[in-house]
């Protein structure tokens, strides 16, 4: 694999501490990130994922399908070579319902921030 097809990725969590960066290959998908993002999870943290279905991941405002590679997901700005692309993490803990348990908020929760380095 030579160097160009290399991506260098930090991932932003919400309280705006990096996970990483790391380089990925641009064919690495979407579900390795959150694979490596869960098992990278630092310790401490108020919000944990249990699983990659848990994380979303945000780049050049968009939500990340899993099926998609890091060179599908790269946006204008992830061409100029030599810079760290940074993706957006959101937890959302999956809710088990209970027969007896009423919902109480159904509205999507959504954290982003922008970055441009």
């Amino acid at each position: 694999m030579s160097e160009e097809d290399l991506v260098d990725i930090k991932f932003r969590l919400y309280d705006g501490s990096d996970i990483g960066p790391f380089s990925y290959s641009s064919s690495a998908t979407v579900d390795v990130l959150k694979q490596r993002i869960v098992s990278d999870w630092p310790k401490g943290k108020i919000v944990i994922p249990k699983a990659t279905n848990e994380v979303k991941l945000i780049s050049s405002g968009k939500i990340l399908e899993n099926n998609k590679t890091v060179g599908q997901c790269k946006g204008p700005l992830g061409d100029i070579g030599g810079g760290v692309l940074i993706m957006h993490v959101v937890v959302q803990p999956s809710l088990a319902k209970t027969k007896g348990e009423k919902k109480i908020d159904d509205s999507p929760k959504v954290i982003c921030s922008c970055s441009i380095l």
